[in-house]
């Protein structure tokens, strides 16, 4: 496409519609309404071309009202995000898609198939986020340069033209009067204007840095987002929960078994009110029974010796001893550990004898482990139990068959075989706390609870985020991009000398009445008539026709 030469021999890109250097207007010359002086008239390739695949695909995510659709679209997306519960916090005992249709139903259950049970990582809101990134980068490219090259660009002296259909218009009929130029550019300075005088025209401006303002935003938008997305990078962003037994060693997910945690001990102070100290908290104490005032755990951390192929043991090096407080976490490597939750005397282990219904005989004892059972138990003289069934939190279905809600041992149940010398198949019985039922015709022997063990257990929240100064860095650019655009504002004031008069016009991107106040205070000591606001004149005039109607 040709290049736009104007009359004073400045050579503009196509779609240019004022030329950069002398302000002449190059198309609509006839037109008498004021200049659109947004972008300065420039060429921006959004409004030029639209003939390739690549130039449409600018086009449209340069378009404001995409970017603001692709807004709109997050901000719904994320308020339904929050209408239930998001996977991380709902529990542990059914499949997020059970969990969703058995408490919401078919509501739920559409929830869950559309991705808002985990929205931030669903692809289609990851994409949503991508697609206004561009918009962002695209929009700022396809108006920041052609702006900046007209500004950078802008002479002193313009057009007539130019200058007649400006907001801020006069004219002042010179009459052989004489006008003091030196006093106005003093006035100026003092103003804080920068001014460049060019044959007797001046051009004065100040604050042209504000106009960048919403660019920087853009680029603190952008930082920002790509921070958002790279939460779904696996090993940039890590928000876990972690629960230990006291006595048991896990590895801490997310860390690929590189690292692994001991909880030696869980210590929970309670407020009494009997101690001094504590009787403000009489009544509360009084009405919900036992409040937490601390809660801690001695942890240890260790870290694997080295890579071990699957069935090998784990060798493991010790790092550091440690208390987990509330608020107190303990961090290394990125990661950091919380304390935020725990559970007093979970079921640990169950002790049984297996005895002789008729004789109470007892023919050995045998201890569950709940967390993790053999298959087999061998006792004296011949006996042993096999566990065909284990149900750690039991109760029945619909159907009166015996299902688990969850993998706490909250309410455990069994299905043992008891195998004996003179019952070598074995007599089946299913046992659960408080209650033992032969599912097959009456045993001969039976196991009899012989005791429990319970043990605390501390929850743990595991988190890792390497793209939280990627955030920060983009919130505070986006913030300073919108103190320098909010606070100040870009005004020219262009004074031009013609043989009998002289003309004034100025701009500003905001704060019109700021702008006349500077040139009224300018020109207060000369005889140059202020320029009058013509859009408020205009608007007046209107006013007049309606009531005069």
């Amino acid at each position: 496409m040709k290049e736009v030469k104007c009359d004073c021999g400045h050579v503009n890109p196509f779609g240019t519609k004022i030329c950069e250097v002398c302000g002449s207007i190059l198309d609509n010359k006839e037109d008498k309404k004021l200049i659109d002086m947004r972008y300065e008239g420039s060429a921006r390739r959004s409004q030029t071309y639209n003939k390739t695949v690549i130039d449409k695909i600018w086009n449209f995510f340069s378009s404001v009202k995409v970017g603001v659709t692709l807004i709109v679209l997050a901000l719904v997306a994320s308020a339904i995000g929050t209408i239930f519960p998001q996977e991380m916090y709902i529990p542990s005992t059914l499949t997020p898609a059970e969990h969703y249709e058995s408490e919401y139903g078919k509501l739920g259950k559409l929830y869950y198939e559309l991705g808002f049970h985990n929205l931030y990582s669903s692809w289609w809101y990851l994409i949503i986020i991508a697609m206004l990134g561009i918009s962002l980068l695209i929009a700022s490219i396809d108006r920041f340069f052609p702006l900046y090259r007209s500004l950078k660009k802008q002479g002193v002296t313009r057009h007539d033209g130019f200058m007649k259909r400006q907001r801020v218009s006069g004219v002042t009929k010179l009459n052989g009067q004489d006008v003091n130029m030196e006093e106005v550019k003093e006035s100026l300075h003092k103003q804080h204007y920068h001014v460049r005088e060019e044959n007797g025209n001046i051009l004065a401006e100040k604050g042209r840095f504000s106009r960048w303002g919403p660019y920087v935003n853009h680029i603190g938008l952008i930082i920002f987002l790509i921070g958002a997305l790279l939460r779904s990078v696996p090993g940039m962003y890590i928000d876990k929960v972690l629960w230990l037994r006291e006595g048991e060693t896990k590895e801490i997910p997310g860390t690929h078994g590189e690292y692994y945690l001991k909880n030696n001990e869980f210590k929970l102070e309670v407020y009494d009110k009997e101690n001094e100290e504590d009787e403000q908290f009489s009544a509360a104490i009084d009405k919900s029974g036992t409040i937490a005032k601390t809660f801690e755990a001695y942890v240890t951390l260790f870290e694997r010796r080295k890579e071990v192929l699957p069935g090998e043991k784990v060798e493991l090096d010790k790092i550091k001893d440690f208390k987990i407080k509330v608020n107190e976490p303990l961090k290394h490597d990125h990661f950091a550990y919380y304390q935020v939750d725990y559970k007093l005397d979970e079921l640990s282990t169950m002790s049984f004898h297996l005895i002789d219904k008729k004789t109470k005989e007892k023919f050995g004892n045998m201890t569950v482990d709940l967390n993790n059972p053999q298959k087999t138990y061998q006792l004296n003289k011949g006996y042993s139990v096999e566990l065909m069934s284990y149900f750690p939190d039991f109760e029945f279905d619909e159907d009166g068959k015996p299902i688990t809600i969850s993998k706490v041992p909250n309410n455990p149940a069994f299905i043992f075989k008891m195998k004996t010398p003179d019952k070598p198949n074995g007599e089946i019985s299913f046992v659960a706390i408080k209650e033992t039922v032969e599912p097959v015709g009456e045993n001969t022997y039976k196991l009899a609870f012989a005791g429990v063990e319970t043990k605390d257990v501390t929850g743990l929240t595991v988190r890792k985020d390497l793209t939280l100064w990627i955030l920060f860095t983009g919130g505070i650019i986006f913030m300073i991009g919108v103190i320098q655009g909010s606070y100040w504002n870009h005004r020219r004031i262009w004074i031009k000398r013609n043989e009998s008069e002289i003309m004034i016009a100025g701009h500003t991107n905001k704060n019109w009445h700021g702008l006349k106040k500077d040139i009224t205070k300018a020109i207060e000591s000369t005889p140059l008539c202020e320029p009058t606001d013509l859009l408020e004149e205009e608007k007046s005039s209107n006013k007049g026709e309606v009531l005069n109607g």
